[in-house]
């Protein structure tokens, strides 16, 4: 969606990442989401390879003096990485010239060049499948599965609660390990379905509509590309309590961010249900701050912010 945006503006090109096009290609800005993504890899001989790739784009970014811009989806650096892969990605952060930040709450420093653009919606990006009927009383997880999502606690949580309720959780895991974990904890109660892989689009569409409330227990939240989905499909979302959602639930109105403090708990579930049950016909959420068209032109905006940047520096560095 950010590339079709960014396509239609006169005179921009955007090119998919490949490591060929990195290192030979020709282009004006690197932009990266995910950074972690270029130092890992499904074997150590994998990440050796990719990691070895990194520095020399790094050093073919530096020599060709192409400033790097890069969006901060989180505040930390991913947990349980290796020591080189934290090295080069500390190394990453140097070399950038500007941030993306998705939220005001995400915070700044003063040696850094930064743009705030809201992360877009999934509207139109979902509009070609069939949407279903929510079915009552249906918790969904949807998502990759990782440690700190929650899941576990979700499912704790859900197995306390009596009554004609479902809970469907459906991702991918990231290890075995949990997989297995949660095939345990759902064990002998019929009204847990676990789908544990991944869903395209399609069968993602199928399985947040039929919710009546999408549940994102993270233990750790500051963007939420997840709550944007269930937005974007019309369902209520109940999130952890904190600034970034705070924001979320002020910007889209009434009746569609709920927010639970501390631990999730069955008692949250049941009076998050019952609220969404009982607040009756309410407008879509308003999500008119994240139309593509202007997420192109405020990236295209960052992009020449990046490359003043970057000129500035290199006059800093001849003067200095």
């Amino acid at each position: 969606m950010l590339a079709s945006s960014l396509d239609s503006i006169a005179g921009v090109t955007v090119r998919n990442f490949t490591w060929r096009g990195a290192l030979l290609g020709s282009y004006d800005v690197f932009h990266v989401h995910w950074p972690e993504i270029l130092v890992a890899g499904h074997s150590p001989l994998k990440a050796l390879v990719r990691q070895a790739l990194t520095v020399l784009l790094l050093l073919r970014l530096a020599v060709t003096r192409t400033p790097i811009v890069r969006t901060l989806h989180n505040l930390e650096l991913p947990s349980g990485i290796s020591g080189r892969e934290r090295a080069l990605l500390r190394l990453f952060e140097r070399q950038t010239d500007l941030f993306i930040r998705l939220n005001p709450e995400t915070p700044v420093r003063d040696d850094r060049q930064y743009a705030l653009i809201p992360h877009g919606h999934y509207r139109d990006w979902f509009a070609a499948y069939p949407q279903r009927e929510s079915v009552e009383g249906r918790f969904v997880y949807f998502g990759l599965i990782r440690r700190y999502k929650g899941v576990d606690t979700l499912l704790d949580a859900f197995r306390q609660l009596p009554g004609d309720v479902s809970l469907h959780a459906a991702g991918r895991p990231s290890t075995v390990e949990r997989a297995d974990d949660l095939r345990r904890r759902a064990a002998g109660d019929d009204r847990i379905d676990l789908t544990l892989e991944f869903l395209d689009d399609g069968r993602l569409v199928d399985t947040v509509t039929q919710a009546s409330l999408v549940v994102l227990p993270y233990t750790e939240m500051h963007n939420s590309g997840g709550a944007l989905t269930a937005l974007s499909l019309c369902r209520p979302v109940l999130l952890p309590a904190n600034p970034v959602n705070e924001r979320l639930n002020a910007e889209v109105g009434p009746g569609w961010v709920y927010q639970y403090h501390g631990a999730l708990t069955p008692e949250v579930l049941a009076t998050t249900l019952a609220e969404v049950a009982s607040r009756g016909p309410i407008a879509p959420p308003c999500l008119d701050a994240r139309e593509w068209r202007a997420a192109g032109l405020l990236h295209y905006s960052a992009y020449l912010q990046a490359t003043n940047a970057q000129a500035i520096r290199q006059l800093d560095a001849a003067r200095g």
